[in-house]
């Protein structure tokens, strides 16, 4: 049971994750109450708070609402997050973004913005056909987002009658010298992707170059009747088309048609490579579930357990076949999963963390993942994670909503803030993000009210809001002091461990009399880890011993010099 069953009806929403996003170096979490929070790296504005600082836990991101709409609170239904830049979609159909913006991918034609901004002349769009009869003039005036998506530096939208938008460094025919005349295009203004006219695009997904949907076979969508349609470019093979060829307009991926035996429910893209979950359309008595991925292969971001590319889709055969898969995620170069039991795979660069080479493992744990490798939770209920909700991947790093959206799961590439938990390290195993956040543990606040309409009421022990705010402050401050000698010792416990047995310290290393009680019987636990150690880690064992033994004596034999050579002279002096 989660500590969310002690909170009051009210705070459960607030307190919730019903959706996270994960951008290169950032990551954006929905809660059920429609607030936003962000984390992580701050440059060139993509967590919208307003500076380009860094933040190493959840910060709730301010909206600047319209003039004329105070009265009614924004709430949101949506996150999506690119390479450097941020989308949200409110529940009235607006879409707000933030972030870099070189490419148009805000929406705008202007600078970066480090604070949300509304996507104005989004719904001020027509059809580039002339508007022929009032049916086009009523279906334009009722049209509404219902769904963001980005990667890379694009941005895309789905509308209520299941046209696809997008805008930012988009996929685009070109006159120019380049291969088969493809290229990525500029685009400053949301527009709509044509080729699916008469047909409803359910999902999408982005990466650095190419685009994947999910598209209704006819008019109208009756739930196992998607087909899959990808384009732009592919020259890893990323489009799973069975060639190179890069695609100016979407193109059916053939394994995935309308004949198809596999239904298609998620979709995810990476840099060069793409990942789909699909379940049999007429299932047996067991619904199962299976991982296709097809592109760039190099660092075994494909989980087929070779390096080499695939030009069509592969199913990943190592994941267990008996699992259901409920969401699927791409890194840069690394993929994850997670199923509905709680298990988590990933695979890829540096055993599936999508860290590089030589900001993570050495030795013998270093090396990409060409297959998939379990991610065990480091909690007291593991190696399952309780009540999984979703999974999403960033450059280099993974976030994971568990416990039924009440707790928040990191790890990867660490450095500002990008795992949430306050530390600015990379983490190898699974660690807690500071959620909810710390501030949201002492008081609720408002944040679309105006400071002026805050007033200083009294609770009842008569305490002023001013003095709630100053103990607040103190208490924060001595948690913050807390958390920075943890990890003081945190490290030093991990380079004495990683001294010894050539591992980083993780959850698990900790003996288990540590967990149950507050005594440690250290000649115990040193035989029973004797007892467990397999021949390379007793002969690794023994030769720290021979080193540490060794500079010992040698430091010894160093100040018996010493004493001797003072006694020499001691002995000279007084002789004189």
């Amino acid at each position: 049971m989660d500590d969310s069953t002690n909170l009051p009806p009210a705070d459960y929403l607030s307190r919730k994750v019903v959706a996270i996003a994960a951008g290169e170096a950032h990551t954006l979490a929905l809660t059920g109450d429609g607030s936003i929070y962000s984390w992580g790296r701050g440059k060139f504005g993509r967590l919208g708070t307003g500076s380009e600082a860094d933040e190493l836990f959840p910060v709730r991101v301010k909206f600047d609402i319209p003039h004329g709409s105070e009265e009614r609170k924004l709430k949101f239904v949506g996150v999506a997050a690119g390479a450097y830049h941020s989308l949200a979609l409110a529940d009235d159909g607006s879409v707000w973004c933030w972030g870099y913006n070189i490419y148009g991918q805000l929406g705008v034609n202007g600078e970066n913005s480090v604070v949300p901004c509304l996507l104005e002349q989004f719904l001020e769009l027509g059809n580039p056909d002339s508007l022929a009869d009032e049916s086009e003039v009523k279906s334009r005036a009722s049209l509404k987002v219902c769904s963001v998506k980005a990667g890379g530096m694009m941005s895309l939208a789905i509308d209520n009658l299941g046209a696809l938008w997008i805008w930012g460094n988009c996929p685009q025919q070109s006159s120019s010298s380049t291969e088969d005349g493809f290229s990525l295009v500029s685009n400053f203004t949301p527009t709509p992707v044509w080729d699916f006219h008469g047909h409803i695009v359910v999902k999408v997904a982005c990466g650095n170059e190419h685009v994947v949907a999910l598209v209704s076979a006819g008019e109208t969508y009756k739930g196992e009747d998607l087909v899959c349609y990808s384009w732009g470019s592919n020259n890893h093979g990323q489009l799973g088309l069975g060639d190179r060829e890069s695609r100016h307009h979407p193109a059916i991926v053939e394994t995935f048609n309308q004949d198809s035996p596999w239904a298609v429910y998620e979709v995810a893209c990476g840099a060069f490579h793409t990942a789909l979950l699909t379940h049999k359309k007429r299932p047996n008595d067991i619904l199962e579930s299976k991982c296709w991925t097809f592109g760039l292969g190099e660092n075994g971001q494909l989980g087929h357990g070779t390096t080499q590319n695939a030009w069509s889709p592969e199913p990943v055969t190592e994941l267990p076949s008996h699992v259901y898969l409920i969401s699927v995620d791409c890194g840069l170069f690394h993929t994850s999963v997670v199923s509905t039991a709680g298990d988590v795979w990933s695979w890829g660069m540096e055993k599936g963390l999508g860290l590089c080479p030589d900001a993570s493992f050495t030795g013998t744990d270093a090396g990409d993942a060409l297959s998939p490798l379990p991610i065990s939770c480091s909690g007291l209920n593991g190696p399952k994670f309780q009540d999984p909700v979703q999974i999403a991947c960033g450059a280099a790093h993974t976030v994971l909503v568990a416990n039924d959206g009440y707790k928040l799961w990191s790890w990867g590439r660490g450095r500002s803030g990008v795992l949430g938990n306050g530390k600015a390290i990379d983490c190898f195993s699974s660690t807690l993000v500071l959620w909810p956040p710390l501030k949201e543990d002492f008081k609720q606040e408002e944040l679309n009210t105006d400071d002026e309409d805050k007033t200083a009421e009294k609770d009842s022990k008569g305490v002023t809001e001013n003095e709630t705010d100053k103990r607040l402050s103190l208490a924060m401050e001595e948690v913050k002091l807390l958390k920075s000698k943890l990890s003081i010792m945190e490290r030093y416990a991990s380079t004495l461990h990683g001294s010894i047995f050539g591992k980083p310290l993780e959850q698990q290393d900790i003996p288990n009399s540590l967990h149950n009680s507050d005594t440690f019987d250290i000649a115990k636990e040193w035989e029973n880890m004797l007892e467990s150690a397999d021949r390379a880690r007793l002969v690794r064992l023994e030769m720290f011993y021979r080193s540490m033994l060794a500079g010992v004596k040698d430091k010894l034999m160093k100040i018996r010099v010493q004493e001797i050579i003072r006694e020499y002279l001691q002995s000279s002096t007084s002789g004189k």
